[in-house]
């Protein structure tokens, strides 16, 4: 198969593209660098077709080594034939090529290997091409003591067993069955007796069934993990009905054997192998794949989700540089206070105990005053675990009685901030800090910048995901990485300024020349130009290709090294200097002049009107960060739980995640609630990721609450009609309480 053309015909563009990005990969350029600074080469190839491209060319290569591997083995068996090799060649898929290898594959005794030992292939041989032989009388010429059959049925029986491992393994049959139970199957589950209590998370599968190929990911995941926690029986009906449906594939295989009535003596005993070959063979594998297929594609689904949701949330809007006080709320083991200066350094920490058993209320409001006062803090930012309303209310007591001190509250997600404080980075980072301050630093941090903080923790454990846990955890971690280094690469990274972390996710580096890159900053000072940057050990000229167009140097002492122009393009604004008779400081930011320049004017052998487009873009406004600007929500006043709930009552909220079936809203009750995929607008919602992201503000109306299952449904329309919403499935959610998933809550500020 030609992965070249396979992948520019998936990709609808010319192949040419697909060899230069390949060549660029095999080279070791990442997605983010060939996307911006290689689109002469690439014919303008984006991010998203190229990490298709790169997926599929990984998928398309393993398949070309296995098509290669199975050609070699059927060849070394002496059974290759041009028919064959053509099929195998062919062959699209990983199924369909292992289903063509099926009956060449090296495999253990099975009963059918024993009855062709024992000299019954012939037999099997001869009732197929005659149905007019009697079965019991043919069979009598191969009785074989020596290897136990010492009677007519036991030499049908293996002449059977040969003829059902046949047709079990003819890979166009195989195929086109699959193909119409995945059409026409019906996945059904049901609850096992006497665990209705203990499954009572999965109670809407306690008696379900769908259409295999229509189940959504969600309700196929919450379906499978209900089997696996041994709650669900999972059965693959397949038709409607199933009686019918049997006897229908089983004629299906009749046909296949040429068996086309009942009048001749062998007739009636192929009918009943093909029955067998059915129901024991073919239809217990087809149960196994498709069910795999439903699972792999809910997998991709759900992997895809949580991607788009974790986009979502590191490039939500940075609250910006500002003195910051984090808040780490706590009853029993109090209040962690953390306070960072505009850059994110630590200032300060200490702990306080408004909450019982202590109820120090008033003293700890007297010492957040006074670090407030003296750090001059803007932002006071309130983790959202346990607590957290009571910590947001002290904070609202402390506006009343110090209104002069200017300042706003908000409050964020505090996901994955216990992993970070337990972690090595964190223990590198603050050494002598208690780890339950390290908290508090985070979430005053990752208000300041998500996208800085959110890149220390391990993104499983940011927790915008559906079903996380359940899917395949190396393409999970592939596509999760992929999504980090493509939100930090398009915001750029601040090279004086960033964490190891941060900038390991820059392309070209990787751990060890971040920190190298951290040790030469802390013994030389700040870089002043990005040439410095090949002093840093083992960051070579092929890292700093990748990696110097992400890399911005703010106030330095070329004022191009703060945009996202590659150093190896200055030589294009050079000359649009040296035309315009400007000095670069005069041109940037100067739109009026810089749209008035044609960038064929400045293009080159080296670089062509794409990359001079870009240049000229990024000198308007140079190093311009893609996020949005900040905003919050603001919760209701007197809505602090869910039994403070009422239907009708009307709130904002901020979208925590998205799934495939809606969208879960905090509306600062600690309990996220369901905006249903069929209440997030008055029109016809195909993806709810069209109306809604993580991240985002909205403004809701409760229509449902159930206390008891603590479930809070929620609707978007405009129309103002409140109407029960259907019970339709819904997802049994992972362990993990879905209001940590939002980036901000409410802000209120003291004025």
């Amino acid at each position: 198969m030609d992965v070249i053309l396979r992948i520019a015909q998936e990709l609808s563009v010319n192949s040419h593209q697909i060899t230069a990005a390949v060549k660029l990969l095999d080279e070791g350029a990442t997605v983010p660098f060939i996307s911006r600074y290689r689109k002469e080469m690439t014919g303008g190839l984006d991010d998203t077709q190229l990490r298709t491209l790169d997926e599929r060319l990984g998928y398309l290569r393993e398949l070309n080594s296995r098509r290669a591997t199975i050609l070699e083995s059927i060849e070394n068996q002496g059974k290759l034939t041009p028919e064959l090799a053509l099929a195998i060649n062919d062959a699209e898929t990983k199924t369909l090529l292992e289903d063509l290898y099926l009956p060449y594959k090296p495999k253990r005794h099975t009963k059918a290997q024993k009855a062709r030992d024992a000299g019954l292939e012939p037999l099997a041989n001869a009732l197929l091409e005659n149905h007019a032989l009697i079965p019991e009388q043919e069979a009598l010429k191969y009785l074989n003591s020596e290897h136990g059959i010492t009677d007519a049925n036991l030499a049908l029986e293996g002449a059977r067993q040969i003829i059902m491992e046949r047709i079990s393994e003819d890979a166009n049959l195989l195929s086109e069955l699959r193909e119409r139970i995945w059409q026409q199957g019906i996945l059904r589950s049901e609850v096992i007796k006497a665990k209705e209590n203990e499954a009572e998370k999965f109670r809407d599968y306690f008696d379900y069934s769908e259409a295999i190929h229509k189940i959504p990911s969600h309700r196929a995941l919450a379906i499978f993990r209900g089997r696996n926690e041994d709650m669900l029986t999972v059965t693959l009906l397949p038709g409607a009905d199933e009686k019918e449906a049997h006897q229908l594939y089983t004629q299906f295989v009749m046909k296949n054997l040429n068996i086309s009535g009942t009048d001749k003596p062998a007739d009636a005993w192929l009918a009943e192998t093909a029955r067998f070959a059915w129901k024991v063979k073919l239809f217990t594998r087809i149960d196994l794949d498709l069910k795999q297929r439903l699972k792999e594609a809910a997998e991709l689904e759900a992997i895809k989700v949580f991607a788009n949701n974790l986009r979502d949330l590191l490039l939500a809007a940075p609250a910006g540089a500002k003195a910051t006080m984090g808040l780490d709320p706590g009853i029993r083991t109090g209040v962690k206070v953390a306070v960072v200066d505009t850059t994110g350094k630590l200032l300060t920490t200490d702990t306080i105990y408004p909450h019982p058993p202590r109820k120090a209320w008033d003293e700890s409001i007297e010492i957040l005053a006074k670090l407030i006062s003296k750090h001059q803090v803007t932002l006071v930012s309130i983790g959202n675990g346990t607590g957290s309303r009571e910590t947001d209310q002290l904070v609202a007591d402390l506006m009343k009685r110090y209104p002069d001190l200017k300042f706003s509250k908000i409050m964020v997600s505090e996901a994955g901030a216990s992993v970070y404080s337990a972690s090595e980075l964190a223990a590198k980072e603050f050494p002598e800090l208690d780890v339950s301050l390290r908290g508090a630093v985070s979430i005053a941090r990752r208000l300041q910048d998500p996208l800085a903080e959110l890149v220390k923790i391990e993104a499983k454990a940011i927790g915008v995901g559906q079903y996380q846990h359940d899917v395949n955890q190396v393409q999970l971690a592939k596509s999760l990485d992929a999504v980090v280094e493509d939100c930090v690469n398009a915001v750029g990274v601040d090279v004086n300024t960033a964490s190891v972390a941060l900038l390991k996710q820059v392309s070209g580096l990787n751990n060890t020349i971040s920190e190298n890159i951290v040790s030469f900053r802390n013994e030389n000072g700040a870089f002043s130009n990005r040439k410095q940057l090949k002093k840093v050990p083992r960051l070579g000229e092929k890292a700093y290709e990748q990696a110097a167009g992400f890399l911005r140097i703010m106030n330095g002492e070329n004022p191009l090294d703060a945009s996202a122009v590659h150093p190896e393009a200055y030589p294009v604004v050079n000359a649009i200097i040296e035309k315009s008779g400007k000095s670069i400081r005069d041109i940037i930011g100067q739109s009026s002049f810089l749209r008035l320049l044609n960038p064929k004017d400045f293009t080159n052998e080296f670089f062509g009107i794409p990359t001079v487009t870009d240049i000229l873009l990024e000198l308007e406004k140079p190093g311009r960060d893609p996020r949005p600007e900040f905003k919050s929500a603001q919760f209701k006043e007197g809505v602090e739980s869910i039994s403070d709930l009422k239907v009708g009552m009307e709130l904002e909220g901020v979208v925590t995640n998205v799934a495939n079936f809606g969208a879960f809203v905090d509306i600062g009750v600690h309990q996220d609630g369901l905006v249903h995929i069929s209440q997030l607008a008055d029109v016809f919602v195909k993806d709810p990721r069209d109306v809604v992201k993580a991240g985002q503000m909205v403004k809701v109306k409760v229509v449902e609450v159930d206390v008891a299952r603590k479930r809070i449904a929620l609707t978007m329309k405009k129309d103002g009609e409140i109407q029960p919403q259907k019970s339709a499935p819904k997802a049994a959610m992972p362990k993990q309480t879905a209001v940590r998933n939002n980036p901000f809550a409410v802000l209120r500020p003291n004025k």
